[in-house]
């Protein structure tokens, strides 16, 4: 990695901090991701890029930069990237899934009822260690809770930050207020990076995205089969590393590592045992690093076959619809994706207890694993819906809160152990 350090010293990384943040990771990858016995030979690619992961993809970003195209990152499955396709540049996710950055959060927000996903998100752009947010133009914030809404003043301060009003309910008016918004952030858009978005470039982008949707349904329609051909950490690297990886090579790869799947998912060849308990998590996103729950479960002898999850279904299920001619039509199909995503901010939402209870079925899970990030209130409040629908259905369902810290390994590991037992 010393080979970058140029590059990371003028897009001005704290290098110190960089490097303590990254140095565990080469371990804790080899023994929760290598290690794995008859793993999918394509998974070697991105074994590629998390052993790269601040350096080759930020190379090409401050390559695309030097040419003019903007490069815009943003922390929610609601913002449409096809926007920023559109106008030529790179579109980023940024939400965070680790606890280093979180003491140096705290300086600027309370430290102990507040989301950690916000803290880690905002204390990477304070700590000066992600290289993402420090190629970027500027960032796009949403709406989606009331600690994302109060952070975003904060991090306007370290760095620019447009933010989308999401719709809370999904009346009319709602559907209106976020067509607007999707209008808005074109406007902005082209405002800042000099680039029209024209209906022809939008037409092709919505193309490009909606293919990287469709191999990501095609990688999960393969874990519904028994053995699971691929485990569940690996499927969540894939869907992590998907909001960074540049769309066209993303879906080349994948779309190889399917090919790979289903041909093992033919020959009855899995990573683990026929039978092994088949668990799908629904809640809360689990950005990178965030690989503890699905850890634990799979070291104790379970697969994760489905995430009902930010970084799982919700973000790729829903498309948009190809058929719009005109820059208004364009506008309103990338409106008609938003409102068909089932996040717990709407209400009511009996739309995301019909999902999971579709989920379940389709990937013929033996159990559900509800995953709360503390103080997440939104997803919090619909467990006893969701339960109780579960419940109804036969389903075991266990609900787990946790962070991003090692604090709490041994008490989950006993939980998780207890419950894949019962099952």
């Amino acid at each position: 990695m010393k080979k970058h350090y140029q590059m990371w010293e003028k897009l001005g990384l704290n290098l110190e901090k960089h490097d303590q943040f990254l140095e565990p990771l080469p371990g804790l990858y080899e023994d929760l991701f290598v290690s794995q016995e008859n793993r999918p030979v394509a998974m070697e690619y991105y074994d590629f890029v998390v052993g790269d992961i601040h350096g080759i993809r930020v190379k090409e970003l401050v390559e695309e930069k030097k040419k003019g195209n903007p490069v815009i990152s943003s922390f929610c499955v609601f913002v449409p990237e096809e926007l920023v396709a559109a106008a030529g540049g790179a579109s980023i996710g940024l939400c965070a899934g680790s606890q280093f950055p979180v003491p140096t959060a705290e300086r600027e927000l309370p430290g102990s009822d507040l989301c950690p996903l916000i803290k880690s998100s905002l204390g990477f752009k304070m700590d000066k260690i992600c290289p993402y947010f420090e190629v970027s133009d500027f960032v796009v914030g949403e709406t989606t809770c009331d600690g994302k809404k109060k952070v975003w003043e904060i991090l306007d301060k370290y760095i620019p930050t447009y933010v989308m009003e999401l719709p809370q309910t999904k009346l009319k008016t709602a559907r209106q207020l976020w067509e607007s918004e999707i209008n808005r952030l074109k406007e902005y858009i082209e405002e800042n990076s000099g680039r029209e978005i024209k209906a022809e470039k939008l037409a092709k982008a919505i193309k490009l995205i909606n293919k990287k949707r469709d191999v990501l349904q095609r990688l999960y329609n393969t874990r519904k089969a028994d053995p699971a051909p691929i485990s569940g950490r690996d499927a969540l690297l894939i869907t992590q590393l998907a909001f960074f990886d540049d769309p066209a090579r993303f879906i080349e790869k994948t779309s190889a590592l399917c090919e790979e799947l289903e041909i093992r998912v033919e020959a009855g060849e899995g990573i683990s045992e026929k039978g092994a308990a088949r668990i799908l998590i629904a809640g809360t996103p689990m950005p990178l690093p965030s690989w503890k729950i699905h850890g634990l479960i799979e070291q104790n002898g379970g697969v994760v076959v489905c995430e009902e999850t930010c970084t799982g279904t919700r973000y790729f299920e829903a498309k948009v619809p190809e058929g719009g001619k005109t820059l208004e039509e364009q506008i309103d199909n990338l409106a008609e994706r938003g409102m068909n995503i089932n996040c717990a901010c709407f209400t009511p939402n009996e739309a995301r207890v019909d999902d999971i209870l579709r989920l379940a079925k389709e990937y013929n899970v033996d159990g559900v694993i509800y995953y709360n990030l503390q103080f997440c209130q939104t997803y919090n409040l619909e467990y006893k819906k969701i339960s109780k629908a579960l419940k109804g259905e036969n389903i075991p369902v266990i609900q787990i809160e946790s962070d991003f810290s090692d604090s709490d390994t041994g008490q989950l590991n006993t939980r998780i152990q207890a419950f894949l037992e019962m099952i």
